[in-house]
């Protein structure tokens, strides 16, 4: 297509329709944007040579379009101008209107000037008429007036006479007197009504003291209570135009009512030590008492709201609460006033001694105070309870070391233990010791489940000091003794008296167990008295040693071999020394005798194992043997003698090494030594070796024989009921084999 024709495609704009230049950036813009918007659009439309056969229907259409456009634009433009033009024309009728009002407003100016100055002149009159009007009303109320000081003094007089009713309807009158002389003076209060205050508050004073006294006056004179409480509600439902505080004598009569209760009851000073018991004691008998008298005599003098017998029990109950506090805030209380306390705070106050009476049931749930805040809370409880545990605590240590004190001094007497009506060794302190103990436990359950459970376990903590403190006694007595520091002259039957301690102290701790405790409690104190009962059982030993390890040094020897004679004097000694065994009452005293003879049996085997006499022929051997036979039987007989039973005696493993000595053939002694290791799963190769040195007829090859015994086979276990021996027998060591010198040779 050549520019001719390009030209020819453009389309005509209308005379007069072109600007001639914008005015503004942006119409120049939407006008470069709607010449491209055109040309793209001929471009589309007349691309190909066909479509140029209707150019110029898209020309007449395309002007027949702007016209219709011009039309429009020019019918929007006549619109708004017709409507500035409106616009015009109103504001020119506003204009004038404000122009009118601001004459007017200038004239109503000048107007209100000439009004204010004529105001100023009048003032003088206005006051004038003002004191005018006060002085007509005073000269009306001026009879009235100048009665006023003497009514104030006969109300006072009124007052002083208790006569509440007429002093308070003169008071009113005086009031109402001034009400109407305030009102036309213009809020202005005369001097003459300048004591109203005074006589109010004297009189409310009159209103709070009877309510104060209102139980005397309730029983002496309920008529001055009645008029006090009428007074108190008629002036709460009394307004004043005066702009004064309400008086509220209501709240004041009911605070009285209160404080002069409290100040009954609680106003004197807190007991002292030891005067708590006789205190509590007198609120248990007057606090129901009060209760009784308030809804017999004072609930009738008083409206139903004032719902006297409910303030009268929370009255008392907070004032006893808040009375205790104070007690708990000053000095520290004794165990006894602790105790008291507590009894009193949780079982007697609400309790049928007092406000669970069927007295104070009676008077309805007005008078119900469980529900009210307790009179101790949880942190008082257990303050009380740890002075209380603390302080028996102290008191029972005390009495404990004095019973010890009393037991310990005992012991170096010249005379021997006090014996009961049986001839056992017998002694009080165990009683005692378990009184002072049970007693402080069962006294607690009167209280609560937990001070019981406080005072069982300190009762079972100085129970086990008790005991450790008396082992540590009977250990220094016995040092001492032994020592030869302070011998006593009765040093074993005291050492017996104290085993009898032990079991009855034993058998009877089961009484300091509350009911339905775990008897798991009572573990210590069973495993310390258990150790007691050993470690006096080894002093006893201990002495019994001291006379027998001599004798058993000379055993086995020549001597032994043909005479029982060294048997008999550690018999004969054995006996003289357990001859007040029977004192001791059983089962302490078949422990007692098998620790003896045990002992006795373990330094037969000790001596036996020393090594000091090796036979020299079967001969020798077979009156070994035969000795061994006969003092087992001599012990047997002893203990037997003594009431110790049979099976637990341990003088049988006697026999048990005589076979091994009565063996003839040496080739043999595996098969005894491997019997003696299954009835004495303890035996060692060095016992085993020191008895076949006894023998003095065993090679070395036998002895190497007997002693692979032990080995062979699974350890044995021990015999039921039978307690070890050889491993607390020491053997002695075997002399080395070789027989080379310790030193070089020269």
């Amino acid at each position: 297509m050549d520019s001719a024709a390009k030209d020819e495609m453009q389309p005509a704009l209308p005379p007069g329709s072109s600007c001639p230049g914008p005015e503004w950036p942006e119409q120049e813009r939407a006008e470069r944007l709607a010449r491209g918007a055109a040309l793209k659009w001929a471009s589309g439309i007349f691309y190909r040579p066909e479509q140029l056969a209707r150019l110029g229907q898209y020309r007449s259409r395309e002007v027949q379009r702007t016209c219709s456009l011009e039309a429009r634009i020019k019918s929007v433009v006549q619109s708004y101008l017709e409507g500035v033009k409106t616009g015009v024309w109103q504001l020119a009728r506003a204009l004038e209107a404000v122009q009118g009002a601001r004459e007017a407003l200038g004239q109503a100016r000048g107007l209100l000037g000439g009004m204010a100055e004529a105001t100023q002149t009048l003032e003088p009159l206005r006051e004038r008429v003002a004191q005018h009007k006060q002085l007509q009303a005073l000269s009306q109320l001026l009879p009235r007036l100048q009665a006023v000081p003497a009514a104030v003094a006969h109300t006072q007089t009124l007052i002083s006479a208790q006569r509440l009713l007429e002093a308070y309807v003169s008071l009113r009158e005086l009031e109402q007197l001034r009400e109407e002389t305030w009102a036309p003076l213009g809020g202005l209060e005369l001097p003459v009504f300048e004591g109203l205050g005074h006589l109010a508050e004297a009189l409310g004073q009159a209103v709070e003291a009877a309510a104060g006294a209102a139980g005397q006056l309730a029983r002496e004179d309920p008529a001055l209570l009645v008029a006090a409480v009428r007074v108190a509600e008629v002036d709460a439902g009394h307004t004043t135009s005066l702009e004064q505080a309400p008086r509220d004598w209501r709240q004041r009569c009911l605070q009285a009512l209160q404080e002069g209760l409290e100040r009954i009851h609680f106003g004197t000073l807190l007991p002292g030590p030891g005067a708590l018991e006789g205190w509590l004691e007198a609120l248990r008998v007057a606090l129901p008492a009060e209760l009784a008298t308030a809804e017999a005599l004072v609930a009738p003098c008083c409206p139903p709201h004032y719902k006297v017998v409910q303030l009268w029990a929370h009255t008392l109950h907070s004032g006893l609460r808040h009375c205790l506090q104070q007690l708990l805030e000053g000095p520290e209380l004794g165990a006894a006033d602790a105790f008291t306390l507590l009894h009193w705070a949780l079982h007697v106050y609400l309790g049928p001694e007092m406000m669970g009476s069927l007295e104070c049931l009676e008077l309805g749930p007005e008078a119900d105070v469980s529900q009210l805040e307790p009179l101790l809370t949880a942190e008082n409880i257990e303050h009380l309870e740890a002075t209380f545990v603390a302080k028996v605590q102290a008191s029972v240590a005390q009495w404990l070391q004095k019973a010890l004190d009393g037991e310990v001094a005992e012991w170096s007497r010249e005379q021997e233990p006090d014996t009961d009506t049986s001839g056992f060794y017998h002694s009080p302190m165990p009683a005692i010791v378990l009184q002072i103990l049970e007693e402080n436990i069962r006294v607690t359950s009167l209280v609560s489940e937990s001070l019981q459970q406080r005072v069982h376990g300190m009762a079972l903590s100085e129970l086990g000091t008790f005991l450790r403190s008396f082992s540590d006694a009977l250990i220094r007595f016995s040092r001492d003794h032994l020592r030869g520091e302070a011998m006593a002259p009765h040093y074993v039957p005291y050492l017996l008296a104290t085993l009898n301690h032990q079991s009855a102290l034993s058998s009877s701790v089961s009484v300091l167990q509350p009911n339905g405790e775990a008897s798991g409690a009572l573990a210590p104190v069973e495993a310390a008295l258990d150790e007691l009962q050993r470690r006096i059982c080894r002093l006893v030993l201990e002495a019994l040693l001291v006379e027998l390890q001599p004798l058993f040094e000379a055993l086995p020897s020549r001597r032994w071999l043909s005479s029982s004679e060294l048997l008999d004097d550690v018999c004969e000694r054995t006996a003289r020394f357990c001859r007040d065994f029977w004192r001791v009452r059983n089962p302490a005293l078949q422990l007692l005798l098998a620790e003896v003879e045990r002992t006795v049996v373990l330094q037969y085997l000790r001596a036996l194992m020393q090594g000091r006499l090796v036979c020299r022929g079967a001969d020798e051997r077979t009156q070994a043997a035969e000795r061994l036979r006969h003092d087992a039987a001599q012990l047997q007989e002893l203990f037997l003698g003594l009431g110790l039973e049979e099976s637990v005696q341990c003088a049988p493993v006697l026999l048990a090494l005589r076979e091994l000595l009565n063996l003839r053939d040496p080739m043999l002694l595996g098969l005894e030594v491997a019997g003696l290791r299954q009835q004495f799963p303890d035996v060692s190769e060095d016992h085993v070796s020191a008895l076949l040195d006894l023998r003095g007829d065993v090679s070395r090859e036998q002895r190497l024989a007997a002693l692979s015994s032990l080995q062979a086979g699974p350890q044995p276990s021990p015999p039921v009921g039978r307690r070890a021996l050889f491993s607390l027998v020491p053997a002695p060591t075997p002399a080395p084999s070789s027989c080379l010198p310790s030193r070089p040779c020269a």
